[in-house]
């Protein structure tokens, strides 16, 4: 009975970690090439997307060597308003598949609403794991120079968690930085280029390291190979050692949509593949013909 409680205990926190590398790790593939300098302002021309783009992604998952669909994802982009100020918003849903609910339940809905200057205003994540559901909430606001943004946990039983937290930075939460992250010019990168950037997720506000790799040509999941740029999602421990957490690949042209993502967990792994996509802005230039 020990042996078993203890696997138990084991497989429920994987299921965890496995949720949340996986929404970081599709939060990370689809905000573009994340070129955001230190000194980044909230404000920034859109050069990348338009109202009414869809991406659909197919998602894996690999336990014992035995791979097994984990279920879909979608991202759409359309205009609204906020405030009575025209602005966007975009939505994240994460669907798990029946047969990957042994392993994780993932139901999942994230939305973002951004300016036209792309600067974040308002962010919300629902999110439900077996029996428990919890909604992150954040709210942001900018004031003598500064970001500052109010955030929330709300659970099932109505009982909640607040935060607030500044930064002289722009702060982002999980999708507004996909916004600013896909306008920027990678260039300029040089391999092991490191980009870092705060992260609003709900709870509080994460520091977060990427890694420049360099390009390689990917065959998505609908058959369609594209040259892409490689960036890394990095940790570290206390004594300051790297671990690579996510390797993920997006479209070399002015898109930067994302193509494919690794995510390495402790007890598997698991991938994202770029399914569809109907409504991009610019040409798919990076398809290898």
């Amino acid at each position: 009975m020990k042996t078993r409680r203890k696997k138990n205990e084991i497989i429920r926190t994987g299921v965890v970690n496995v949720r949340r590398k996986l929404i970081i790790g599709l939060v990370v593939l689809m905000t573009g090439a994340f070129a955001l300098p230190a000194s980044a302002q909230c404000e920034a021309k859109n050069d990348a997307f338009q109202t009414g783009e869809h991406v659909m992604y197919d998602l894996y998952f690999n336990w014992k060597f035995v791979w097994v669909k984990a279920g879909l994802a979608s991202l759409t982009t359309n205009a609204t308003t906020y405030h009575s100020e025209p602005a966007f918003r975009i939505n994240l849903l994460a669907l798990g598949s029946k047969r990957a609910d042994f392993f994780f339940k993932m139901r999942d809905t994230l939305t973002c609403v951004i300016g036209e200057k792309l600067e974040p205003r308002y962010f919300r994540k629902g999110a439900e794991e077996g029996k428990r559901y919890t909604v992150d909430e954040a709210w942001f606001s900018y004031k003598d120079g500064l970001c500052f943004v109010n955030q929330k946990r709300t659970y099932r039983d109505g009982n909640f968690d607040e935060a607030v937290a500044s930064d002289s930075r722009c702060i982002y939460d999980m999708l507004s930085i996909l916004a600013q992250a896909r306008s920027y010019d990678p260039a300029d990168y040089k391999i092991g280029d490191k980009i870092k950037f705060p992260m609003a997720t709900g709870r509080k506000v994460e520091e977060q390291t990427l890694i420049y790799r360099g390009k390689e040509n990917v065959k998505a999941e609908n058959g369609t190979t594209y040259r892409c740029l490689i960036f890394s999602l990095v940790e570290y421990d206390k004594k300051g050692k790297e671990k690579e957490v996510i390797t993920f690949f997006i479209t070399d042209d002015l898109n930067h949509l994302p193509v494919r993502l690794d995510l390495y967990l402790n007890f598997g792994s698991a991938k994202a593949f770029l399914n569809d996509v109907r409504g991009n802005r610019h040409p798919l230039t990076s398809i290898v013909k």
